[in-house]
């Protein structure tokens, strides 16, 4: 199958931009994630960006792969549906948490957020193998995350 380079841009591109405008618009955040109680195992603040990054390729990667299948129309808009609801929630998550400082709020937000990326990776799986197996770390990550958002509820 002949790749579609523009579309693949395309794909990338959108998670990358949808990552860093909440990243813009939660501003200063990780400068108070610094000086705040963390839970054990917590990674130093100059990590999530580098991390952020990378998910957000596999992500866009993984969409790609949905969209040039030769899958069931209804099906690829379902994946492609439950894509951008997550990536809609995981917009929100960063300014709700690091602008807003609603910790609880967050980590609720966060578990809804977890739920459509297994929903994402589940429909993805009946399309491409490949779309869902790039989303293990994502998934992974999201639900790392969810121990440390918790951790912070908590703890401040």
């Amino acid at each position: 199958m002949k790749k579609n380079y523009k579309l693949l841009l395309i794909c990338l591109a959108i998670p990358l931009a949808v990552g860093g405008i909440s990243a813009l618009i939660s501003g200063g955040g990780m400068k108070a994630f610094e000086t705040m109680s963390k839970p054990p195992l917590s990674p130093p603040g100059w990590l999530f960006p580098v991390v952020w990054t990378i998910l957000y390729l596999l992500m866009g990667y993984s969409l790609y792969l949905i969209l040039t299948s030769r899958a069931d129309e209804k099906l690829v808009g379902r994946g492609v549906y439950l894509f951008f609801m997550q990536l809609f929630f995981n917009f929100f998550w960063s300014i709700f948490f690091f602008k807003f400082e609603l910790y609880f709020f967050s980590f609720g937000w966060l578990v809804v957020m977890w739920a459509l990326i297994i929903f994402m990776m589940i429909t993805f799986y009946k399309i491409s193998k490949k779309a869902c197996f790039v989303n293990i770390p994502y998934i992974l990550w999201v639900t790392f995350a969810g121990y440390l958002n918790l951790g912070i509820a908590l703890m401040n």
